[in-house]
């Protein structure tokens, strides 16, 4: 790009990528592993031949349906004007910061946290600052409140479940967080369905808080990665503000037909997240054995330490058919949790590399 007049602030960056390998156990980029049911893929077959037929029309602009669908899906008394959609969650979040970030203002995140905040708050012109978390990446109320009012951002990122850790935060500390800023607090809650049992979402702190936004996605437990369709919650006028800066007709009918029917079928595509949690639970009990550190996780994934060459046990364990994530911090790695084989290949291979110690 050396010839071309890119803007200032992208030179020398690097685009997000993870490793798309063919390999016989793909565990590095918090997919879910279990196949869709037979009969919503022969529902969402028949939904999207049927709308096919309309497509030489523009798709709803506004996603009335979708939105109404996702709204009596999260419940909480949350009402169509306070749902937004998008092609992702990464979308929303962009259009987020199109709306409340920019030139002139910046947005907060508690590093390490998910690597697309930084990425996106770029691409629209929004410096990203990087707050701190504890040593076990622990986030209080008073330290995330210490740190907003040192910074004082325009956008402030509380990502929970956190990625790459795993760990939940309290509603303390995102009301805390709220206290302490005049901008835009953004709970990015992509892994909440995994949460263990009593873990509170930030869809409870909405009434009354005008500038919490909350987000989530169908690429997780939904098991519908390549869909793409994540979606916000929040006041109504955050919507109108959103309104202002997406595309037109950015959602296309096949992607909101799809996940309509999706929702239809939430209950049997939900099924899936027990198992998901039952091995990420066995991951975290197994590990210990072979002198490794598990963070217990929230999410369908579990970060682990305990290496002196991270590098290289991951150059290792794809050695051996295992792909999982190295997430660039020195001594750790993230491992997606996936069917009970696919867990059982991944410990298999832990365990060839490091004999158990007990």
């Amino acid at each position: 790009m050396t010839g071309l007049p890119v803007r200032p602030d992208l030179r020398g960056a690097t685009p997000y990528g993870a490793p798309q390998l063919d390999v016989a156990v793909r565990l590095n980029t918090n997919e879910n592993s279990h196949p869709l049911p037979a009969e919503l893929v022969a529902a969402i077959a028949a939904a999207v031949g049927t709308a096919a037929a309309g497509l030489n029309r523009y798709p709803d602009r506004e996603a009335v349906a979708l939105r109404t669908d996702l709204a009596g899906y999260l419940g909480h008394g949350l009402r169509v004007e306070q749902l937004w959609a998008a092609n992702g969650s990464n979308e929303v979040i962009q259009q987020l910061l199109q709306a409340f970030g920019g030139p002139g203002r910046s947005a907060l995140g508690f590093t390490p946290t998910y690597s697309m905040h930084p990425i996106i708050s770029a691409g629209t012109g929004t410096a990203f600052v990087d707050g701190r978390r504890e040593a076990d990446f622990a986030l209080t109320a008073a330290h995330a409140a210490d740190q907003i009012r040192r910074h004082e951002p325009d956008v402030l990122f509380l990502c929970s479940p956190n990625n790459p850790t795993g760990t939940a935060l309290g509603l303390d500390v995102i009301a805390a967080a709220y206290d302490a800023t005049g901008g835009m607090v953004i709970v990015d809650e992509a892994y909440a369905e995994f949460a263990r049992s009593g873990t509170p979402s930030a869809l409870t702190l909405l009434p009354g808080r005008p500038r919490l936004v909350v987000t989530r996605t169908m690429s997780k437990a939904f098991g519908m990665a390549g869909l793409r369709l994540g979606y916000l919650a929040g006041d109504p006028a955050v919507v109108d503000a959103v309104r202002l800066v997406r595309l037109p007709y950015h959602l296309s009918t096949l992607t909101q037909v799809s996940a309509r029917v999706a929702l239809t079928h939430a209950p049997a595509l939900l099924e899936t997240v027990a198992a998901v949690k039952a091995q990420r639970d066995r991951i975290v009990v197994a590990l210990p054995a072979y002198g490794l550190t598990p963070v217990p996780s929230d999410a369908n994934f579990v970060l682990f330490g305990g290496m002196d060459d991270s590098t290289r046990m991951w150059h290792e364990l794809l050695e051996r058919g295992v792909l999982i994530r190295d997430v660039g911090l020195p001594g750790w790695l993230r491992v997606t949790v996936g069917t009970e084989p696919e867990t059982s290949a991944f410990l298999s291979a832990v365990s060839e590399l490091r004999p158990p110690t007990r």
